[in-house]
């Protein structure tokens, strides 16, 4: 079989998948590349959602020469060469650069008198934000883009066109482990597509789950199963029932969900439920998803087990939630306040803490505020009892 994720590759806007927010008729994106008015542009988002076909579309719609590149194996003289190429041509060329985080400030120096006199389009993607990679000069001369992952209904109804194309059997649980177990990625749902056809005519959940074991990628799918049962662990263990928390992990597990994402939802709760009722439940959880990156299943099985037992049993405390939550209310509805001169950079009134014993009165607020409110939960009381003391002084 063919390589199907290249030969079903979208040639033209209307053809890509997702991102609505970029491509949809009346999205910002799109009226860029329709007006031939697009700047140098960088993406980012995670695999297989769309920045290398949309970088291709472009180049297509425009009517330009496309280079593509990435940034490990970039060299200088390479760029200089098409640059040069290009010198007196009408059209200039479009010059894709993957990894564009990993572009180094030589090379970002190179491009940019070429990028100041538009000598090429040049257009980057990057699985990670390359804005704090990328240097100001750079920054400044270029539009930054986010991409989703594509959603399972986007998915399924894509992998419905190609099976019906491509005439290929399978069972309907197989085409929702296909969707499932791509975490939002559709290079990887149609190379796992390729290769199951390759060795079998009638595709069932049992031949791909022997190719892919588990799902790839955190917490993509939209089936109640998936919902449900991450719900169900949460609040077991919010609940503090440590054999029901188990259970839900062993579900979640089974069910082929990816270890970092169950490592991710752990650590969320970790500061959600618990916060500074126990404070080493964060690091613990930190640890954790750290562990469950480099070692995966079955031993992240473990890990994992040993974090939720922890989280279960201890003490919960919802404040540092609700205090977050509390200030950015308060903001959202007005409280915009001045900063007191007197702690402004370079104050002259200031008065330094540590010149008091360690505390002494002041404002820091021009408005008084009531937005932290302690449950002296476990370890919370005793941070209540030293910021009392503090004062006391």
């Amino acid at each position: 079989m063919v390589n199907l994720a290249l030969k079903y590759r979208p040639k033209i806007l209307n053809e890509l998948i997702g991102q609505p927010q970029l491509l949809a008729e009346d999205a910002v994106l799109r009226k860029l590349i329709e007006a031939d008015a697009l700047p140098h542009t960088f993406f980012y988002g995670p695999p297989g959602c769309g920045k290398t076909t949309i970088a291709r579309v472009i180049a297509s719609i425009l009517e330009r020469p496309f280079y593509e590149m990435n940034a490990t194996t970039l060299k200088i003289e390479d760029l200089r060469k098409i640059f040069k190429e290009y010198t007196n041509a009408l059209q200039k060329p479009l010059i894709f650069i993957d990894e564009v985080h990993r572009l180094s400030k030589n090379q970002q120096e190179v491009l940019l008198p070429f990028m100041e006199n538009n000598a090429a389009l040049i257009i980057g993607a990057s699985t990670e934000n390359p804005y704090y990679s990328l240097t100001a000069a750079m920054r400044s001369r270029s539009h930054l883009f986010e991409l989703t992952s594509i959603s399972e209904k986007e998915m399924l109804k894509y992998l419905e066109n190609i099976l019906n194309l491509e005439n290929i059997d399978i069972d309907e649980k197989a085409k929702e482990y296909l969707v499932f177990s791509s975490g939002g990625d559709v290079r990887a749902m149609l190379n796992l597509l390729e290769s199951a056809s390759a060795i079998t005519s009638a595709i069932t959940i049992e031949t791909l789950k022997q190719i892919r074991p588990h799902a790839m990628q955190a917490g993509s799918s939209e089936s109640e199963s998936h919902y449900e049962l991450t719900s169900a662990m949460i609040k077991s263990i919010r609940g503090s029932d440590i054999d029901a928390s188990i259970y839900y992990l062993a579900r979640l597990i089974d069910g082929g969900e990816p270890a970092e994402f169950i490592a991710r939802r752990l650590a969320i709760l970790a500061s959600e439920d618990i916060g500074n009722a126990n404070p080493p439940a964060l690091n613990l959880a930190s640890s954790t998803l750290n562990i469950v990156k480099h070692i995966g299943y079955p031993e992240a099985r473990i890990s994992l087990s040993q974090l939720v037992i922890y989280l279960a049993s201890s003490p919960k405390s919802n404040t540092a939630y609700l205090a977050i939550n509390a200030a950015l209310q308060a903001i959202k509805e007005g409280d915009i306040y001045p900063i007191p001169s007197h702690i402004k950079t370079h104050a002259k009134t200031y008065k330094y803490p540590h010149d008091f014993n360690g505390w002494v009165a002041q404002e820091y607020l021009t408005k008084p505020l009531s937005l932290y409110h302690t449950q002296q939960i476990g370890f919370e009381k005793t941070l209540w009892q030293w910021h009392q003391k503090i004062k006391q002084k």
